[in-house]
């Protein structure tokens, strides 16, 4: 693998994995603010740097190459013959980007009292992008890995749920 594609790679890999540990911390260690927003903003970084690694590495800086390779894999994979995922990329680099830097500027307390629906929504989206790259597109141990990475924040999130509901004084799950 030549030093462009394992930058690429390595870039977004390693930028998943600090998506998933601020969540994680978010949602089992909220005492750990300033920690989450940190792996946040180091993990939006490494995102930055994969998509820029990514665009002059294996597009050459062009639109039209990485719509034309993004319809590709659309095509092998789904048998459609669809570039418009690119445009959802474009999305989560700047939401991701909004976000971090939004957490600096707001403040931590002000970062915590935004509408809930802002969090769920941004969060949802960005789960489904990283789903969709790292387990849809991805294969080998790169998928087994963020599989695993999924399943254990699905448990933390069904557990933050379980909890929050017992402490409003009723069951998870009515008959």
């Amino acid at each position: 693998m030549w030093a462009g594609e394992t930058l690429t790679r390595w870039t977004v890999r390693l930028a998943l994995i600090l998506y998933a540990t601020t969540v994680a911390l978010r949602l089992a260690a909220p005492q750990h603010r300033r920690a989450a927003r940190a792996t946040w903003t180091v993990g939006c970084a490494l995102f930055l740097t994969h998509v820029a690694a990514a665009f002059h590495f294996a597009h050459g800086w062009s639109h039209a190459h990485a719509y034309t390779e993004t319809a590709r894999q659309t095509r092998d994979l789904f048998g459609l013959d669809w570039g418009g995922g690119l445009y959802f990329n474009y999305f989560l680099t700047l939401a991701w980007a909004a976000d971090a830097t939004y957490w600096w500027a707001a403040g931590l307390d002000a970062y915590e009292r935004r509408p809930r629906w802002v969090e769920v929504t941004l969060h949802t989206f960005f789960a489904f992008m990283a789903i969709n790259g790292a387990i849809v597109f991805a294969s080998g141990a790169t998928r087994w890995v963020a599989v695993a990475i999924t399943v254990g924040l699905a448990l933390i999130v069904l557990t933050r749920l379980v909890r929050l509901r017992e402490r409003r004084g009723g069951p998870f799950v009515r008959d």
